[in-house]
């Protein structure tokens, strides 16, 4: 019984990760709604940060936001090279209190992206999720 807990959960978490996926191609954010209060979280959780209710909903938010903060990568990890310079972007996302990270390319110096810049999620591939401003 325990084996079939546990390979509905793979495939549970699988699913969750392509629809997540295809959401980011089309500029959307896959969110998880608590059915109590109505609390918003990104990641797959059991229970809700805000009154631990162990009932959630799928929600698709649109993927536009302004930049919180970020980092400049211009030595990269390996495998990475080819991207320099990059930034690592935190984006605030609109109408939710969200906010996460992705990777928006051609980003010099602090003076091509000043904070509250407003973006997009316009993809996701090997990277992870892809923005660009809007």
């Amino acid at each position: 019984m325990q084996v079939v807990q546990y390979i509905y959960s793979k495939v549970y978490n699988l699913s969750a990760k392509e629809e997540f996926i295809n959401d980011a191609k089309s500029g959307k954010i896959l969110a998880r709604k608590c059915t109590k209060c109505g609390y918003l979280h990104l990641a797959t959780t059991y229970y809700c940060q805000n009154c631990g209710n162990r009932g959630f909903e799928n929600v698709h938010i649109e993927g536009k936001g302004t930049v919180a903060t970020y980092t400049i990568i211009t030595v990269a990890p390996a495998g990475y090279e080819k991207y320099t310079p990059y930034a690592w972007v935190v984006l605030k996302l609109d109408g939710a209190d969200l906010r996460i990270s992705g990777f928006m390319q051609n980003i010099k110096s602090p003076s091509d992206l000043p904070l509250g810049t407003r973006a997009e999620i316009t993809g996701y591939d090997e990277r992870g999720l892809l923005i660009e401003k809007l």
